[in-house]
């Protein structure tokens, strides 16, 4: 009984740190020994992350790409300090983890691989097995956006996916505002050019 208790009063603790603490203040809970605060944290970026590895790097590489990326955030949590937001820290990380490997793996991105990307599903919402269209919908968006220009398609999975803005996304990418306010405006418009031509 008292084990139980226990465990119920955790997950209170848990779904109030996860509705009150922001990412910064949980990571640096998490620097300061609270591994509930990293839970919460993980709970919270792991679906958004896991995609943008995926549509960047494809399945062959994302298992491991994003358990390093983990590990990282773990290794560094000493020396953690609140220099930008959490987000863009986490997506830093994980942008230079991508063009490590592939550097070391000496591949190119995944500019010319819309066959791959086009077979990976969004697990986190509903895709209904049953209904489709609404999969040829879902197909048809994923190749449209493997299709984009790495950079492009980069900075539309930051925004997307990861729910960044567009000065995270800039400071993240190592370019200007504008320069990545111009390349999602490029994503956008020929998303929207290959979905229309696609329909029709």
């Amino acid at each position: 009984m008292n084990q139980s208790l226990k465990l119920a009063n955790n997950c209170v603790s848990l779904r109030r740190m996860d509705q009150v603490s922001s990412d910064e203040n949980l990571m640096l809970d998490y620097s300061r020994g609270d591994a509930d605060a990293f839970e919460v944290l993980y709970h919270r970026h792991k679906g958004p992350l896991y995609r943008f590895i995926l549509r960047q790097s494809g399945p062959r590489y994302a298992d491991e790409l994003f358990q390093d990326i983990w590990l990282r955030v773990i290794s560094s949590r000493t020396s953690y300090k609140i220099k930008s937001t959490f987000k863009t820290w986490l997506y830093h990380i994980a942008r230079n983890r991508i063009i490590d490997n592939y550097r070391r793996q000496n591949i190119r991105p995944l500019e010319n691989h819309a066959e791959t990307l086009s077979t990976i599903r969004d697990t986190d919402r509903v895709q209904p097995e049953n209904q489709l269209e609404a999969r040829h919908q879902h197909e048809r968006l994923m190749q449209a956006i493997a299709e984009l220009p790495n950079e492009q398609r980069e900075v539309f999975l930051l925004k997307e996916e990861a729910g960044l803005a567009l000065n995270e996304i800039a400071d993240i990418t190592g370019v200007t505002y504008e320069a990545a306010k111009s390349r999602l405006r490029y994503a956008m418009k020929k998303l929207r050019q290959r979905l229309e031509f696609n329909h029709e």
